[in-house]
């Protein structure tokens, strides 16, 4: 269980009003009926089908049965105390092979958020979370700048339906993982390994989200923003020079290559120039970066862990990657090829990540420090996979996965003490479920879900969330110094 001075930082902690406690998924991972409703394949349905790109040949198809078990879903999250549910839209079933929006596939979405807002829930819309639609990628996908434009129809759909009900709308999640690693590393869909086709890809969906924002707020959206996934890069040995740049060019594509142009409207010119002789100059044209710099109203950060880095490949002692696959081949390193990952010691998760909380509270003043018109922050996605055990009692007593949210959850307070507009927490995730290249073999859920029957099991960790929740509405809350 989580320790003395550990669980009274957590309850006893007087958070900012209005701090907003939330679950997170994606609907790639959870809805399941992958053809039914009018859907047509996403990337991931055909990514899925490859042998060998999914553990176990596992697939999307059934999921976790979201899409027909949504009213038991939602009534969990309102058990628990959810304050807000962030949830995707699958693009590849509000427009089957990007062709005119699917009313069926809509309806679904519509439902979910009455039935949120029924249970007193916030709806906190992701637009993509991964799952392009198939046709798209035949077309050339990320790498071809059309897609962005393509994106912003979709948007559009989504808006016309839920935009009188939805007030947060998030642009992408995580575009590190569905450009790097789909498109240069090969590990996540759609299963590519050409650099320079990674490269137009983070500049396009850049260029869609831009687009967007803009087109959204132009129809009355209230708060929109964007998900990134970010890691401290902490150089193995800072006397290295070698170390010292390996961190510097790992912070620079995990980082600074997706923050820069959002935040700054500029890539970093050091990204620039390790990423020349993949054409990244070359994409860039006029008036893209004024678009993809627009304002925006909050930033979610989802974070799992740091990175120890080396410029010392034969000191690499083995580390996953956030995003659902094992670490990357250096492929994924475009420009930085003889980055390393050593071990620090740390404990680890199921996923080979490493337990540090403190890194979360690091990466959350940083972001401050180094970003003078950083919107709000949301942490939008923090949790860790385990290795379950189903107790003869019928519960599952997480031990590992409790103390991991705690700590994670205090560490968010101790950021906030330290000067951080942080606004929320979103634990990943509220349901066991498809972790991408890991199929169905790693447990992010604080709710277990049977892949047999979809039996839903609150976890420990969930019941001790829910403890949060429920004490932090019982204390005196404190303003937060600035922001709307």
């Amino acid at each position: 269980m989580p320790n003395n001075a550990e669980d009274a930082a957590v309850h006893h902690r007087r958070w900012p009003e209005g701090f907003l406690w939330g679950s997170a998924t994606a609907a790639a991972q959870v809805e399941g009926a992958g053809h039914e409703g009018g859907k047509e394949d996403s990337v991931w349905d055909a990514f899925a089908r490859l042998p060998g790109a999914v553990a176990n040949g596992d697939t999307l198809e059934d999921a976790v049965q979201h899409y027909h078990r949504m009213p038991e879903d939602v009534r969990i999250m309102k058990e628990l105390g959810l304050g807000s549910y962030r949830f995707s839209t699958s693009w590849a079933r509000v427009r089957p092979g990007d062709r005119a929006p699917n009313p069926e596939g809509l309806d679904f979405y519509s439902r979910l958020v009455d039935e949120l807002l029924e249970a007193g829930i916030l709806p906190w819309l992701t637009l993509y979370h991964w799952d392009l639609p198939q046709a798209l990628e035949e077309k050339g996908g990320w790498a071809h700048r059309d897609t962005a434009h393509r994106f912003v129809e979709y948007a559009d759909d989504v808006h016309s339906v839920l935009g009188d009900r939805v007030r947060h709308w998030t642009t992408f999640n995580e575009p590190f993982c569905s450009s790097l690693l789909g498109y240069a590393a090969g590990v996540h869909a759609p299963g590519r390994q050409d650099p320079r086709a990674a490269v137009a890809a983070v500049h396009h969906q850049h260029l869609a989200h831009g687009l967007a924002v803009e087109h959204l707020r132009s129809r009355g959206a209230e708060h929109l923003g964007i998900t990134l996934n970010l890691s401290n890069s902490i150089p193995r040995d800072p006397s290295d020079p070698v170390d010292l740049d390996a961190a510097r060019r790992f912070d620079s594509l995990q980082n600074r290559l997706f923050l820069d142009p959002i935040l700054r409207g500029a890539y970093p010119e050091d990204t620039l120039a390790d990423l020349d002789r993949f054409g990244l100059r070359d994409l860039v044209r006029d008036g893209d970066l004024a678009t993809i710099g627009a304002p925006l109203d909050f930033l979610g950060v989802n974070h799992y862990h740091d990175d120890l880095i080396s410029g010392h490949p034969e000191s690499s002692g083995g580390d996953g990657h956030s995003g659902g696959a094992s670490r990357p081949t250096s492929s994924c390193w475009i420009g930085s090829e003889d980055i390393a990952f050593p071990s620090r010691g740390l404990p680890r998760t199921a996923m080979d990540w490493e337990v540090n909380p403190d890194g979360l509270r690091k990466l959350l003043v940083r972001l401050g420090e180094e970003y003078p018109a950083l919107p709000p922050l949301y942490v939008t996605e923090n949790g860790a996979a385990y290795d379950d055990v189903v107790s003869d009692d019928g519960a599952v007593h997480d031990t590992e996965r409790t103390e991991f949210v705690l700590g994670h959850i205090a560490a968010v307070g101790e950021a906030i003490d330290q000067g951080a507009d942080v606004r929320g927490y979103f634990v990943w995730s509220l349901l066991d479920n498809f972790e991408w290249s890991w199929g169905y073999g790693k447990r992010f859920g604080v709710v277990r879900v049977d892949y047999g029957t979809f039996e839903r099991t609150v976890k420990d960790s969930g019941r001790a969330y829910a403890g949060v929740i429920a004490a932090a509405a019982d204390r005196t809350p404190v303003a937060p110094s600035t922001g709307a």
